[in-house]
This record gives structure tokens, C-alpha cells and sequence, in this order.
């Protein structure tokens, strides 16, 4: 047990919500302050796209006895279902069993602000944070930016106020701090597939549903109520893009040459279209996430990342899992604990940017490509056979704890030699021989992976 500090978290959202929880359990008095409504008290629709929790998640949950709760909103995923224009492709996401889970964000963070209450956390709705003084660790509130403020000081303060935080915005304007933010030219907005009239899903429902394009993809994740969320990702400018579908009946003959089997699903094709907003993409990181032992940065405050390895959500609460670890180690020293603390995550942070990114590629292009799918098979059997020496990239991200940096270093190792493997003669007759073993074998002697 830690001396107990009154500790401010600045964001509801998931991560904020989750720390709340464990800042509490470690004895310490916790406000949580959101500029926005209680999303409890609202209709929350029309910019989101489903989360797919995963280990990393589930480790966070279980760590404070709250995910047996979550999981009773959560479907379980244990495949892609790709829709290609004149088929339909299944792919297993990892060994028998393995799943990651769909969830709808407003579901879930309204469970977490109630999980968060129960555990004895406050939380201050409608309050803006203008700024802080770190410091002092004193947040600045008031109605408007320009007008009066009031002073709330804390022992310390959280921002968990995700990509466009005012904590980090603070940090910024210190010397010798580091910040970056890209935009993808690529956007995205949420349609619906709604349920059946007895309230059965039209789709697969333990699939993540993907139709690749190259540029552009659709791709829907189960709720429990039968829907699916569906996301269109698009660019803004181009031939194929949102500038480009102007009309009902633009958007309509779009999706009628590109996604014909959505058609029937999508009723409210063009309303949900013109209705939704066209959100952005964008891949933020800093450095430090930390100011002395008084002000720290946690999820997309200090690591915004794309969302096409679902990782975004898994990412922050493995933060507040790996935080927590610290506070174990180092007791009341949160100077080391908040060294600690970002030193360890900020490789790992930037790893999953750079695979979150790549994976928009994958998921977008690559899945329909016969080769792609083919290589995926042949690491398949290869992983189920020789667990010890091959375990596939995406598996390591989302079904084990290891680091995302080693997961970086070790795919790319395991992309060198697939390639090698894919430029076999007549490889897609022998995909499953004794031949292309041996190769692995062979190619795994020369460049050994570092499995520890």
C-alpha cells in the first residue's frame, strides 16, 4: 500500500476510467475530471469503431477482478471473414481457442465509469481543464479558455485525455520535449448493419468482417444486440474517396460496384452516410510523458495510434498494467516509478505504431491477394507444428504479453524469410510438403528468432 495521495486523472474515457480503479485500489483519493457530458446520460453513436479487446486488455481487467464484468459484453472473434468480390475467405486469427473480443466503446466505457464509481472514484462531468501547472500539479478550470478560472490542487495529476490532450499541450511548451503528429489521408465513418427482426446477427457473428479494396475497406464488428458496427475507410481526395461521393445515388452505385453483398445488410446506407461525420486518423507520439513526480501521460495522451491492429485500446490499459507494476516496485517513489514507467513503454508505444500502421496495408490490400493468403497458411502449419520455433507476428501482438518492440523485430525477421519461402519454385502445389519445412528449418538455422 502506497501513502495516499489525491490524484486527479484528466479523461473518462477507457484508460482514464481503468487507472481511476487501480489508483484507488492502491489506497489513493481519485477525481476524474471530463469536459464532456456523462456518456452514461447520452446516445453515443456515429464516430466509433468497435473495439477488439485482446490479452493485453484482459491482463489490465483481471489484474483489478473487473473482466469476468466485461466479458459479459463481449463477442468472441475467432476469425476474419473476408469479402472478396466473388467469395468469401475465412482466416483463423491465431490457434483453437485463441478469439479477440468485439466490443462497442460506448458499452464499454459507460461499464467502466460504473465499475470505476463502485470502486470509489469520483468523477466531475462537464468540467474543463484549460491547463495545469506542473509543478505544482494544479489544474485550471473554468468555462472558457479565456475566462475566469479556478485552481484544484492536487498531490498529482493523470492526463488521459487522449490524442488532442491539454496535459500533454502543457508538457509541449517545455524545452527539450519531443512531439510529433501524422494524419492519414485516409479517414473513415461509421454505417450500421442492423439486427435481424428476431434480433439474430445477418452476418457471421464470430467473425471480423473485412472487405478489402486497396485503398479503401469495410470492415464490421459484432454487438450484442444482433447489429454490427460497420466502418467505411476511405480516402478524403481522390477517384475513390469521401470528396468523390457527393449523392444518395453516388454512395449507393459505390457500394453496389464495390461491396454488392453489403447492399442488402446496410438499409440505411445513404442516411447513416450523410448523417455521420467523417472522422480522421492520426499517429501522435512525445517524449517525456512525465514532468518530476507530479504529472504523467497515459494512452493516447502520449501514443496515439492508428486503429488497424486493434491495439489502441490494449495498448493504454497495458500502460496502466505495466504503471502499476512500478508502483509495486518503487512504493511511494513515483520519480522512479514514472522513470520506470515511460523508459519502458515508449519503445513498445512506438512499435505499435509502426505495426498499427503497416496493418492498414494488410487488411486493406493484402487479404485479397492469393499469395498473401497462401503464406499465412504455410506459417500456420509451420507455427502448429514447431510452437517453439515460429510464432506468428500477429499472435505475438495480440495473444501473448510480450513486448510490441520484440514483436516488431521479430516479425520483420520472420517477413525476410517468408519471402524466401514464397519465391520457391511451384510453391503453391508444395505449400504443405516436407520441402518447405526443411526450408524454414533451414532459413530459421541461418537467422535464429529470439524466443525467450
Amino acid at each position: 500500500m502506497q501513502k495516499p495521495l489525491k490524484i486527479a486523472v484528466v479523461g473518462s474515457g477507457l484508460v482514464g476510467s481503468l487507472l481511476g480503479i487501480y489508483l484507488r485500489r492502491a489506497g489513493h483519493t481519485v477525481h476524474v475530471f471530463d469536459r464532456s457530458p456523462d456518456i452514461r446520460t447520452i446516445q453515443f453513436s456515429g464516430r466509433s469503431i468497435n473495439l477488439a479487446m485482446s490479452h493485453r486488455g484482459w491482463k489490465a481487467l483481471d489484474g483489478v477482478g473487473i473482466g469476468d464484468a466485461v466479458r459479459e459484453i463481449a463477442i468472441a472473434m475467432d476469425k476474419r471473414a473476408i469479402h472478396l468480390p466473388d467469395k468469401l475467405n475465412f482466416q483463423p486469427y491465431g490457434k483453437e481457442g485463441e478469439s479477440i473480443y468485439s466490443i462497442s466503446r460506448g458499452t464499454l466505457n459507460r461499464k467502466m465509469i460504473d465499475l470505476a464509481e463502485a470502486a470509489g472514484v469520483e468523477f466531475f462531468f462537464e468540467q474543463k481543464i484549460w491547463d495545469v501547472t506542473l509543478a505544482t500539479s494544479t489544474l485550471h478550470i473554468g468555462e472558457s479558455e479565456r475566462g475566469e478560472w479556478k485552481d484544484l490542487q492536487y498531490d498529482m495529476v493523470f492526463g488521459a485525455d487522449g490524442a488532442f490532450s491539454r496535459i500533454r499541450h502543457r508538457m509541449q511548451r517545455q524545452s527539450m520535449f519531443n512531439y510529433s503528429q501524422e494524419f492519414l489521408n485516409t479517414g473513415y465513418k461509421e454505417l450500421n448493419i442492423p439486427a435481424n427482426a428476431d434480433g439474430s446477427h445477418k452476418l457471421d457473428k464470430n467473425s471480423f468482417h473485412i472487405w478489402p479494396r486497396g485503398e479503401f475497406m469495410l470492415i464490421a464488428l459484432p454487438n450484442l444486440d444482433g447489429s454490427f458496427t460497420c466502418t467505411l475507410f476511405m480516402p478524403f481526395e481522390g477517384e475513390h474517396s469521401f470528396a468523390a461521393l457527393t449523392d444518395r445515388q453516388k454512395v449507393e452505385a459505390f457500394f453496389e460496384t464495390h461491396f454488392p453483398d453489403s447492399i442488402e445488410v446496410i438499409p440505411m446506407l445513404a442516411e447513416d452516410f450523410f448523417k455521420n461525420p467523417t472522422s480522421t486518423l492520426v499517429t501522435m507520439k512525445c517524449y517525456p510523458w512525465t514532468y518530476e513526480d507530479k504529472v504523467a501521460l497515459i494512452g493516447d495522451a502520449c501514443h496515439a495510434i492508428v486503429p488497424f491492429y486493434g491495439q489502441g485500446m490494449n495498448a493504454g490499459f497495458e500502460d496502466i498494467t505495466v504503471l502499476n507494476e512500478f508502483m509495486q516496485q518503487f512504493g511511494d517513489d513515483w520519480q522512479s516509478v514514472f522513470k520506470h514507467y515511460e523508459q519502458s513503454r515508449k519503445p513498445n508505444a512506438d512499435a505499435i505504431a509502426e505495426l498499427s500502421y503497416r496493418n492498414f496495408m494488410e487488411m486493406s490490400s493484402k487479404t485479397a491477394d492469393e499469395k498473401f493468403l497462401l503464406a499465412k497458411k504455410i506459417e500456420k502449419r509451420f507455427s502448429d507444428k514447431h510452437p517453439d520455433k515460429w510464432l506468428p507476428l500477429y499472435s505475438r501482438v495480440t495473444f501473448s504479453h510480450r513486448p510490441y518492440s520484440e514483436a516488431l523485430a521479430i516479425g520483420d525477421k520472420q517477413n525476410e524469410i517468408m519471402a524466401e519461402v514464397m519465391d520457391m519454385a511451384n510453391i503453391f502445389a508444395i505449400w504443405d510438403s516436407e520441402q518447405v519445412e526443411q526450408k524454414i528449418l533451414e532459413l530459421l538455422r541461418e537467422s535464429p528468432l529470439d524466443h525467450s
